[in-house]
C-alpha cells in the first residue's frame, strides 16, 4: 500500500491542508482537501472513500470533489461510514442550501455521490481492501478505520482522544505496518484537548503504550498555529519510532 498525505492537518492555512489521505490512488480517506490537494485527473480515478466522521476539516472538499468531477466518470464515488455521519452531511453539507445534493446529481439513477453505511467493528471488502471500522473517542460518529491488503495492514484512528478498542484489535493483526494517528494541541492545552477529544504529547505517551509495539507512528492533524511548538515536544518523547506528519504531499510505502 502507498499512503499520500493530500493533507494531514489540523486545520487549514497557505501550506497546511485538512486531513486527506490517499490509498494507491483509489482509496479515500477522509476529504478534508483532497480537491485542493491533488490534479482533477487523479481526482477521478478514486473509486472509494472512508469517511471518520463529519466535522467540517474532514468532510469540506466532498463538495468541490463532486463538482470537480461531475459527469467525467460514469460511476458514482462509493462513501463508506456510518449512519450519523451520513444524515450530519446530508443535513449540513449537501442540503441544496449551502450544496447541492450530488447524491441525485446528474440523476438519482446516475448519482455523483453513493453512501454505504457500515458500523463499528463490522468488515467490508472495499475493492482490494478489506477494511474494519471501529469506534473511537471523538465526535460526530467518529470511526477509525484498519486496511488490510496483501497480507498487510494499516491503523487509521483519524481524530481521537485516548481510546482502547482499535488498540485490542490492532494487536491482533498478524502484519500491521502503520499507525496513523494525531496530536492536535500542545501541553499547555490539556483541558481543551480533552474536553475536544483530541491528543496532546503528553497524552500521545500513554496511548503509546496501549499500541502494539515497534510498529511505526505517524501522527498528524497538528494544529498549523501550534507545529512550532508541537514538534518540540513532541520530539521530548524520544520516541524513535514516530514520524510527524508536518508536510503534506508526502508518500509512505507498507
Amino acid at each position: 500500500m502507498i499512503v499520500k498525505i493530500v493533507g494531514g492537518h489540523g486545520g487549514v492555512s497557505p501550506g497546511f491542508r485538512a486531513t486527506s489521505y490517499l490509498v494507491d490512488g483509489k482509496l479515500l480517506i477522509d476529504a478534508g482537501s483532497v480537491a485542493s490537494g491533488i490534479p482533477i485527473a487523479e481526482q477521478a480515478l478514486i473509486d472509494n472513500i472512508l469517511i471518520s466522521h463529519s466535522h467540517l476539516d474532514h468532510i469540506s472538499d466532498l463538495a468541490f470533489l463532486a463538482d470537480n468531477c461531475f459527469g467525467m466518470r460514469g460511476k458514482p464515488f462509493d462513501i463508506w461510514t456510518n449512519n450519523e455521519v451520513k444524515d450530519n452531511v446530508m443535513k449540513h453539507l449537501l442540503n441544496d442550501a449551502i450544496w447541492p445534493d450530488f447524491t441525485k446529481l446528474p440523476s438519482e439513477k446516475d448519482p455523483t455521490l453513493q453512501f454505504n453505511l457500515f458500523e463499528a467493528e463490522e468488515v467490508k471488502q472495499i475493492g482490494d481492501y478489506k477494511v474494519t471500522a471501529v469506534k473511537v473517542n471523538h465526535y460526530a460518529g467518529s470511526l477509525g478505520f484498519i486496511i488490510e491488503k496483501d497480507g498487510a495492514s494499516v491503523v487509521f484512528t483519524q481524530d481521537t482522544g485516548p481510546t482502547d478498542r482499535i488498540w485490542e484489535l490492532a494487536k491482533e493483526q498478524k502484519n500491521l505496518k502503520g499507525i496513523f494517528c494525531e496530536v492536535s494541541f500542545p501541553n499547555s492545552m490539556t483541558q481543551i484537548a480533552i474536553d475536544s477529544r483530541h491528543h496532546t504529547p503528553a497524552t500521545m505517551r500513554e496511548e503509546l503504550k496501549k499500541m502494539p509495539q515497534e510498529v511505526p507512528v505517524f501522527l498528524g492533524h497538528l494544529k498549523p498555529n501550534f507545529q512550532a511548538q508541537l514538534y518540540q515536544e513532541i520530539a521530548q518523547l524520544n520516541e524513535s519510532r514516530i514520524t510527524i506528519l508536518g508536510s503534506d504531499n508526502s508518500n509512505f510505502v507498507f
